[in-house]
């Protein structure tokens, strides 16, 4: 995640065509992705004895020796190639450029189906982003000139450096040059270059080896793009509410521990999305709402009870879509938790780290539960 010096793990989330979690694994910080396809494997063939799997990853995962896994297991797979080797194959004739369109188009080549697909959408937006790219060198280029300009004792060859530095860091050092002419950094655009970077934009193949009497090649097309439910997965626990990281817990254990509790959450998160989506209320908002649900204690004699409030508004119309159905009254019982701040607040103080035995025989006499 681009942030040095801070430790990390490696989650590794197994999910079904419907993006419902089926398997989480937690690894070493530095296991590549690749590695975490042979456990994922084992789970499905040992624990839950599948026979017949079509194992759909994207290109940085599925590489040659995972495919060669998956045929060990004679388990299928669904994945996509990079552009160097979709060049390589254009070279070989498998297909020509000509063929990549807004519609699907296969071809089958040494027992591999390749479906393939030019995306209209995805050619503008990567045509916006070089040109946004191209106008940030360009600036970057007419500071350097005026800075030149007003200091005539600055060198020319550190503003070169400075912009092709800068050209390399936005990807764009192949078909841009620098030019100097009195004292003056012009850019010089190598048309070639760019067109042989740019012919593929937009482009994309993926490959399977399931027969074609099988599954037709749209059906493949959309289980690779289901992908995206667990790119979305990802985004909900790392950088949503459920908040996987940071992680405070210290051992292999707790670390596992903490990311299965984040699972369970995660299938209720989506849920209650599928429950709410035509509220127009995200999740994390509607959990918000409903908090605002407050009990009213009650004392007659020696019984407590709990008085639930009536819901209104749009906390009752998300109780109604969840199909929830909340009692009058509850029983009150007095059950202590320590949420995330009094733990860390406790945390800090040496009796709470230090409990002696009879205060640990105490609560447990009383029952009283901490979490």
């Amino acid at each position: 995640d681009r942030k040095k010096g801070k430790q990390q793990i490696v989650v590794g989330l197994l999910v079904d065509s419907e993006g419902t979690p089926v398997s989480v694994r937690v690894f070493e910080g530095n296991t590549q992705d690749v590695k975490t396809v042979g456990d994922q494997i084992s789970v499905l063939v040992k624990r839950f004895g599948v026979e017949e799997v079509v194992f759909v990853g994207d290109r940085g995962m599925l590489k040659q020796p995972q495919l060669n896994l998956l045929d060990e297991h004679r388990f299928h797979y669904i994945t996509a190639i990079t552009k160097p080797q979709i060049s390589k194959l254009l070279e070989a004739g498998v297909f020509q450029m000509e063929l990549f369109d807004e519609e699907l188009g296969e071809i089958e080549y040494d027992g591999i189906r390749y479906i393939f697909r030019r995306n209209p959408q995805r050619v503008a937006e990567i045509a916006a982003n070089r040109e946004s790219k191209l106008k940030k060198l360009q600036k970057l280029l007419d500071q350097r000139n005026v800075y030149l300009a007003g200091h005539s004792r600055s060198k020319v060859e550190t503003g070169v450096r400075e912009v092709k530095a800068y050209a390399k860091k936005l990807k764009l050092e192949d078909w841009i040059e620098v030019s100097v002419e009195d004292r003056r950094l012009t850019l010089q655009f190598n048309h070639q270059a760019c067109a042989e970077d740019t012919r593929l934009d937009g482009c994309y193949v993926i490959k399977t080896d399931l027969p074609a009497g099988d599954i037709q090649a749209a059906m493949i097309h959309d289980r690779y793009k289901d992908l995206t439910q667990v790119e979305w997965a990802f985004r909900t626990f790392k950088q949503g509410h459920l908040e996987i990281r940071p992680t405070f817990v210290q051992t292999k254990a707790g670390a596992r521990g903490h990311v299965f509790v984040i699972m369970p959450a995660y299938l209720l998160e989506r849920e209650l999305y599928r429950c709410w989506q035509n509220l127009d209320i995200t999740v994390a908002e509607g959990i918000d709402e409903l908090g605002s649900l407050r009990g009213v204690e009650i004392n007659i004699g020696d019984v407590t009870c709990q008085k639930v409030p009536r819901p209104v508004d749009l906390s009752e119309k998300l109780l109604q879509a969840a199909d929830v159905h909340l009692p009058d009254i509850l029983p009150l019982r007095q059950v202590h938790v320590a949420t995330g701040k009094k733990l860390t607040e406790g945390r800090k103080t040496k009796q709470y780290r230090k409990l002696t035995p009879q205060m640990s025989q105490d609560q447990n006499g009383r029952g009283d539960t901490t979490s």
